[in-house]
């Protein structure tokens, strides 16, 4: 399966103000170009967080698409979830995944979403490798990786993600802003992962950077 990370952040990497506001950092040709990604892709991965917070859609929204949905993935544990959510009331119509460490929740189930099953570490996280392992199962083989930065941070400390693709707003927000990937953990610098850019291009207002691994 191939990984790509996607990053949406100010100047210096921050995805949120310290409050969670984030609509929007980057403008509207940022946000078409995501959509364009996104339709590449068989599947959209978020973090539970990220679905509670804002309550997305993970569809390509572009006036001339016609093309089918990625299917939207959800990490989420505990099964939190809201049957309200958008992503659950739509999940009839657009293929929609929550990967939860315990028995699947009936309401889920009852709603048409697609509940997943994976062995916990820690504290009861779902083990990525074998996250992946499931949604390949799925016949997913490009996987869209949209936030939030602990997410992030679990890719790539895991050495999953393949590609980022990275939107960099010219604002700033300071460190109590919230950043688009969470500790790695890195003592040494010699053992922080590298990236090689492949290309760079102004989108509007914004800088899209992509990079692959190195």
């Amino acid at each position: 399966m191939t990984i790509t990370l996607k990053l949406a952040t100010t100047l210096d990497g921050r995805i949120a103000t310290a409050g969670g506001e984030s609509r929007w950092i980057t403008g509207e040709p940022a946000r078409q170009a995501v959509h364009r990604l996104r339709s590449e892709h068989d599947a959209v991965l978020v973090g539970v967080e990220t679905a509670l917070s804002d309550d997305p859609e993970l569809t390509v929204r572009l006036p001339d698409y016609t093309g089918p949905q990625p299917a939207r993935v959800v990490l989420d544990s505990r099964q939190r979830l809201s049957p309200a959510s958008r992503l659950v009331t739509s999940a009839r119509e657009i293929p929609t995944y929550v990967v939860a460490v315990g028995q699947p929740d009936r309401v889920l189930l009852e709603a048409g979403v697609h509940v997943l099953q994976v062995r916990a570490v820690g504290e009861d996280r779902p083990e990525l490798s074998t996250v992946v392992q499931a949604l390949a199962g799925e016949g997913f083989s490009r996987l869209f990786v949209e936030g939030g930065g602990q997410v992030a941070a679990s890719f790539i400390r895991c050495g999953l993600v393949d590609a980022i693709e990275w939107f960099r707003a010219p604002v700033l927000i300071g460190g109590e802003g919230r950043p688009a990937i969470g500790a790695l953990a890195i003592a040494e610098l010699a053992r922080a992962p590298h990236f090689r850019r492949t290309d760079v291009r102004e989108i509007g207002v914004d800088l899209w950077e992509r990079y692959e691994r190195a």
